[in-house]
């Protein structure tokens, strides 16, 4: 598929859950510039275990070198970070494996990094994971779906447009 072609599409965008483990209001999550929606709207997850999936089909646009975060742009230009723990940018790259890399078209659930969700608790560090629609208030309606549990193939948000 051209790049082109991807980015043109159009219509209802259904995000699916990143990560498995326990859904959370991002309001409680323990930083402001996610807490307050600075970075976008969205959800959070606690997860029970250290492997990221796309949450749909798009282009790889955000890897930093730490690993520690995604984001992707789906095809409508919906632009999505997953910020994987609290401050995890500190431990520079210690425990991530990115499996893609920046220009990477994915499709959804394929995995896009593993980290050792062990390591990073021990450490002492939030394992809390953002999942933001970065442009949200430009891009259309979302609809957040809650749950108490999350595996992959939950629909985590719609959004409308």
């Amino acid at each position: 598929m051209l790049l082109g072609n991807l980015l043109k599409k159009k219509g209802s965008i259904i995000l699916y859950a990143p990560l498995q483990g326990r859904w959370l209001a991002l309001e409680k999550v323990k930083d402001a510039a996610f807490s307050q929606g600075m970075l976008g709207k969205g959800i959070a997850i606690v997860p029970s275990q250290g492997v990221v999936v796309a949450p749909c089909q798009g282009l790889v646009t955000v890897l930093p070198e730490t690993g520690h975060a995604v984001g992707l742009q789906h095809p409508s230009g919906a632009e999505i970070l997953i910020h994987v723990g609290l401050d995890t940018v500190k431990l520079a790259g210690q425990g991530f494996e990115p499996q893609v890399r920046p220009g990477d078209i994915v499709e959804t659930g394929q995995v896009l990094l593993r980290f050792d969700l062990t390591a990073l608790q021990a450490a002492g560090y939030d394992t809390t994971t953002p999942v933001v629609v970065c442009n949200a208030d430009s891009i259309g309606t979302l609809d957040i779906i809650p749950h108490d549990r999350l595996n992959h193939s939950d629909q985590i948000i719609r959004i409308r447009q």
